[in-house]
């Protein structure tokens, strides 16, 4: 390669002199190491060690982080890019792809996680936004992209800007699969809305969907979005304290526990990651929770294993088996109609300050 030297580490290629002609960090290159993950699952792990039950179960790759999803929505507060230190170990525990999250438009943070090594960087909305109005622009690095989508717009919106792969947003933390499923469902569903439409309604439709016209074109005679697309939102496992319950449910009063025990909160199942194969994703993306088990490596190799096995409906049951007893958690549907509840019950008592302010002050 005329005197270059290439040095391969977690597939983060760099060339120690340059080429004539020779061009680093194209698009191109950058949507072929997304394509080595199509067909596989990616884990979320917060340590090292977790690194390494992932691996050795089947995970193509893991992300690297702080806190699982189901953590931050408990706990609030500003979530940030994962501590560099802990990035660097987990990088050097594993041979798999590492994979960590930045906040939207926090462009900084993305040009960390670059110099760190990071297979693939994560624009992630599970993270507080840093810009609520910009994404980072992803063509300005050489280090891959994910994003999260909920349409077709918003996938081809995030391509346009650089990613190299697409996931469904879902809702991450809650372990309820509906709305990644409905992620799916949508994008599949306007896909075929577009393959229907001849080239000058094509046009009407890249307006309606915000979208650069060429791109929806190519999407369209693909059948399918022109990068790799994950599932993700909702496939995690997590016990936590009943107290951490109570606190993450508002209150809610639990039936038949008794106090210090430990309940699972979240539930994704080899069924949930079948759902969301057969329904036309390349992959998976599923939540740190696992680790929190008596056994991780039997859960994260049923998952694992339930991404290959997709299709067969007796290995699924197999990998189903003894993976603990049925799990709580609040639907996503639930937790919107408590948000509701509370909202009105606040308008409620505003009005009811309002009224008796105008009754001491008549």
């Amino acid at each position: 390669m005329n005197g270059a030297v290439t040095d391969v580490t977690n597939l983060v290629v760099t060339e120690a002199a340059s080429t004539p002609g020779k061009q680093t960090g194209t698009f191109k290159v950058k949507a072929g190491l997304a394509q080595m993950t199509k067909g596989g699952i990616i884990m979320d792990v917060t340590t090292a060690e977790e690194a390494r039950i992932a691996e050795e179960a089947g995970a193509c790759a893991v992300m690297a982080l702080e806190r699982v999803p189901a953590d931050i929505r408990r706990q609030g507060g500003v979530a940030r890019m994962t501590d560099p230190k802990l990035i660097k170990e987990i990088i050097d525990a594993v041979t798999i792809p590492v994979m960590a999250k930045c906040r939207i438009g926090h462009f900084a943070e993305a040009q960390i996680l670059e110099s760190l090594g990071v297979d693939m960087v994560d624009e992630s909305e599970v993270l507080t936004p840093a810009d609520e109005e910009n994404h980072v622009d992803k063509h300005a690095f050489t280090v891959p992209f994910v994003c999260g989508a909920r349409d077709l717009g918003e996938a081809l919106r995030r391509i346009s800007e650089g990613a190299a792969m697409i996931r469904t947003k879902g809702e991450a933390g809650t372990g309820d699969v509906c709305e990644a499923v409905r992620h799916a469902r949508t994008i599949q569903r306007q896909i075929r809305t577009a393959q229907a439409l001849d080239h000058t309604e094509l046009y009407s439709y890249a307006k309606d969907l915000r979208v650069p016209f060429d791109l929806l074109q190519k999407t369209a005679q693909l059948g399918r979005l022109p990068v790799v697309n994950f599932a993700a939102g909702g496939l995690v496992r997590i016990a936590v304290d009943v107290a951490e319950v109570l606190c993450m449910n508002g209150g809610v009063e639990l039936q038949a526990v008794t106090s210090g025990s430990r309940v699972p909160l979240c539930a994704a199942t080899p069924a949930d990651v079948s759902l969301l194969m057969q329904l036309g994703v390349d992959g998976v993306f599923v939540g740190s929770g696992i680790f929190k088990s008596s056994d991780p490596t039997k859960r994260a190799r049923a998952m694992a294993q339930a991404v290959t096995h997709f299709r067969n409906p007796k290995v699924l049951a197999e990998l189903s088996e003894d993976l603990g007893e049925a799990m709580f958690g609040t639907p996503v549907n639930q937790q919107r109609r408590d948000v509701t509840s509370s909202q009105e019950k606040d308008k409620l008592w505003e009005a009811t300050l309002a009224r008796q302010k105008f009754q001491s002050t008549a």
